[in-house]
């Protein structure tokens, strides 16, 4: 669902519907339609506000950078630079839930380091460097993604319904507070768009961050950031179907180097 979803969004940001405003009303939209299923997590907002608040500012720009990325730039370039989740989990997974760093995960990491370096080289500069704001949003999402995904790891007495809640409210939030900050117009999209908006957030977002929340809680970092890259896949499908987009062959390289990445850990899960 995560590799396909940029397609409906580029539907209604074509429809008019800016890439922040689109955000906002997404998540708002899973957000007040979950209310009557995580009400009762508020609670424990009081008792796991170490975890979940930064979970919520976390999953908030996670999310938010994610879909402003997807819209503006290469489909498969934004996936991979945002799953560059095993090179982040290494030392998240150390720092915040005290797993070990074996010699495999800084295998991982060497590689997934590699992969990065060969997907953000530019020639004209001679070094890695992100090539716009779609590649930092990506970056960045990537990051704070691979926080949220080990503060979920961590916060083990709150429920999934107070984690997911955390990252709705966190978007809708962070979105709001941009939306405020540059002062952006509200759009001129027809209620066809914002009907179609808020049914892709109760329909797709909400399903989607739930589905995360669960498999997240239940698994090691390690793990549900090598599973999740399954949205590798239905990226590359969905962009060839619906795009003209290319990849250079050394972005395919550094591409199939992340994956290496992730393939490392899995087997370094399996031992």
């Amino acid at each position: 669902m995560w590799g396909v979803i940029w397609y409906p969004m580029r539907l209604l940001e074509a429809q008019g519907l800016s890439g922040i405003w689109l955000t906002f009303i997404l998540y708002a939209a899973a957000m007040i339609a979950s209310l009557p299923h995580t009400a009762r997590g508020l609670r424990e907002f009081a008792s796991e506000r170490g975890t979940l608040i930064p979970l919520a500012l976390a999953g908030g720009w996670a999310n938010t950078a994610f879909v402003l990325a997807i819209l503006d730039g290469n489909v498969m370039r934004v996936l991979l630079l945002f799953y560059l989740a095993p090179m982040w989990a290494v030392p998240l997974g150390w720092i915040v839930v005290g797993e070990r760093v074996s010699r495999y995960s800084l295998l991982t990491l060497v590689v997934a380091l590699i992969g990065a370096g060969l997907l953000l080289w530019e020639p004209t500069q001679g070094m890695p460097w992100p090539s716009g704001p779609a590649d930092w949003l990506a970056l960045s999402s990537g990051f704070t993604f691979a926080l949220s995904n080990a503060l979920v790891r961590k916060s083990v007495n709150a429920s999934i319904g107070a984690k997911a809640f955390s990252v709705w409210i966190g978007v809708t939030v962070v979105s709001g507070a941009l939306i405020a900050l540059y002062a952006v117009p509200v759009p001129a999209a027809g209620p066809g768009a914002v009907v179609g908006a808020l049914a892709l957030g109760i329909g797709g977002i909400l399903v989607m961050t739930i589905l995360v929340q669960y498999g997240v809680t239940h698994m090691p970092v390690y793990r549900s950031a090598i599973i999740l890259l399954f949205e590798l896949v239905a990226g590359a499908v969905s962009q060839q179907l619906f795009t003209d987009e290319v990849m250079t062959p050394i972005d395919w390289a550094g591409g199939a180097l992340i994956v290496t990445a992730a393939i490392v850990s899995a087997r370094h899960e399996r031992a």
